[in-house]
């Protein structure tokens, strides 16, 4: 499974300003991602990936998508790639993909709180290390685990 983020735009099918009704159904026509959970008028809608489970969040603002949140797959084998232009977020190292991006001309911000934003791309990338993912010899997380495609951060 190949997921492209598009910034300002959205991940794969789903379109940021969506309806609650069109994302339901771009999601039930791609057919990788089950809803795991959500209310009939959702302020955000959880899908996941069972195969590898990868987990998506929708976030809804008055009722259009305003946000797609990803949280890193948990099977380490999984057939998954979650790219940003081109880059695969959740396997090329953190310092790595941070410098590539750089080197990309993109500006990316960090903060004390481990999240790193792309503003121009209104892109967040962090490492919240909430599951047993690969640790580097300190015991730092070597990948992000999260990344947020929105119309604002």
């Amino acid at each position: 499974m190949e997921l492209e983020l598009l910034p300002q735009v959205g991940v794969g099918p789903l379109r940021l300003g969506m309806s609650v009704e069109e994302a339901r159904g771009a999601v039930q026509e791609w057919g990788l991602l089950r809803v795991a959970s959500s209310d009939p008028e959702p302020g955000q809608i959880t899908l996941k990936h069972d195969d590898s489970e990868l987990n998506v969040v929708l976030g809804f603002t008055k009722g259009a998508l305003s946000g797609v949140e990803l949280f890193r797959f948990l099977d380490e084998d999984a057939d998954v790639q979650v790219l940003l232009d081109g880059l695969d977020v959740f396997r090329t190292p953190s310092e790595d993909l941070f410098e590539q991006l750089a080197e990309r001309g993109h500006t990316i911000t960090e903060n004390d709180l481990g999240f790193d934003a792309l503003p121009e791309l209104k892109v967040i990338l962090a490492n919240q290390s909430s599951y047993e993912y690969p640790v580097d010899e300190d015991g730092d997380p070597l990948y992000y685990d999260y990344v947020r495609v929105a119309d604002q951060i």
